[in-house]
């Protein structure tokens, strides 16, 4: 059996520790006894038992005679009790880091120059981008658009790599906004994958095109590309009018943008899934081509599938056919 002092961790000192196991062996010993069996005055004795005591650890039986309660209950509840306010405590930690980010970022920014930070270089922007994503524990507001980084480990953007992060995010309870376009289609299967996303907890709109790519990260900074559309060199905005005016253009394209999953129709006039992917498509303006991309089929058979929706619905013109499925409840 072990004998080392064990029990620090939970705020027992070595010498209480010594009384409790003490207790543990001889339950009800008196208190002049177990001073005498360590070679102390009882009146320290006296006050780790107080202290074991107030821990729930010891129960007194009689004048100067206590017993220890069983370690499995009485111990377990300490620890439990000591990793609820550990959490706490890390909560709160975790909580001022806002706050001693702000500090920092003032103390830098008092030259107005530094209100705009910019990097350059694939690798050292899609290092800082992803470091500032992983740390996102708040809001994600994003202005999509391609071109598209890789990862900071040099894997390329993919569909099975956006579904990982974005449920991670979701998960986390991030405010995740997304104004897509037509050409954040690019990659095969995205489309859908996006109206997945959307279904998930991602809130998710479209617009028929956007003029660069922006993201804002707990509304704190934005990080906005500077040449060419992609993140070879960037702009951070850090917390200063600017970073205000970013905030509001991206409300500004979140409330002209159509949601990307509409609602669900009634069971008794439903479409088939491939149906409601399509009108979702046309809705979002891809064109045919854009469509066959996304569903893997040539140009020419994403037409004929599209004609077949538009004559189910009794219409001859998409924009008819659009209206007719909105009539529907379709979108």
């Amino acid at each position: 059996m072990r004998n080392d002092p064990v029990l620090g961790a939970l705020g027992i000192s070595e010498f209480d520790e010594q009384i409790y196991r003490l207790l543990l062996i001889q339950p009800d010993q008196p208190l002049s006894e177990s001073a005498d069996a360590l070679g102390v005055t009882t009146a320290r004795v006296r006050g780790a038992v107080a202290r074991l005591g107030r821990l729930g650890l010891l129960r007194r039986t009689a004048p100067g005679r206590y017993e220890a309660m069983g370690p499995q209950a009485a111990l377990t509840a300490l620890v439990a009790r000591h990793r609820l306010e550990a959490e706490a405590a890390l909560d709160g930690v975790q909580a001022a880091v806002a706050d001693f980010a702000q500090l920092f970022q003032k103390a830098r920014l008092r030259d107005p120059g530094r209100w705009v930070e910019v990097l350059s270089g694939r690798e050292t922007v899609n290092r800082r981008v992803d470091e500032l994503t992983r740390s996102v524990r708040t809001h994600l507001w994003v202005l999509d658009r391609p071109p598209y980084m890789k990862h900071v480990d040099g894997t390329p953007d993919t569909n099975e790599a956006e579904i990982a992060e974005t449920q991670d995010l979701i998960a986390r309870g991030v405010d995740i906004r997304t104004v897509y376009c037509p050409e954040s289609m690019g990659r095969p299967g995205r489309f859908e994958l996006l109206v997945r996303l959307a279904e998930a907890g991602e809130q998710a709109r479209i617009l028929p095109s956007l003029p660069f790519k922006l993201r804002i990260m707990d509304l704190r900074v934005a990080v906005v590309s500077l040449t060419g559309g992609a993140y070879d060199n960037i702009a951070l905005i850090h917390p200063s009018g600017l970073l205000d005016a970013l905030i509001e253009l991206f409300k500004a394209y979140w409330g002209r943008a159509t949601p990307l999953a509409g609602a669900h129709p009634p069971a008794d006039d439903k479409p088939s899934d491939e149906d409601l992917l399509l009108l979702q498509m046309l809705k979002a303006g891809l064109k045919d081509e854009g469509i066959a991309r996304q569903l893997g089929v040539s140009a020419r058979t994403a037409t004929r599938r599209i004609a077949s929706v538009i004559d189910r619905l009794g219409a001859t013109t998409r924009f008819q056919a659009g209206v007719e499925a909105s009539a529907r409840g379709w979108l």
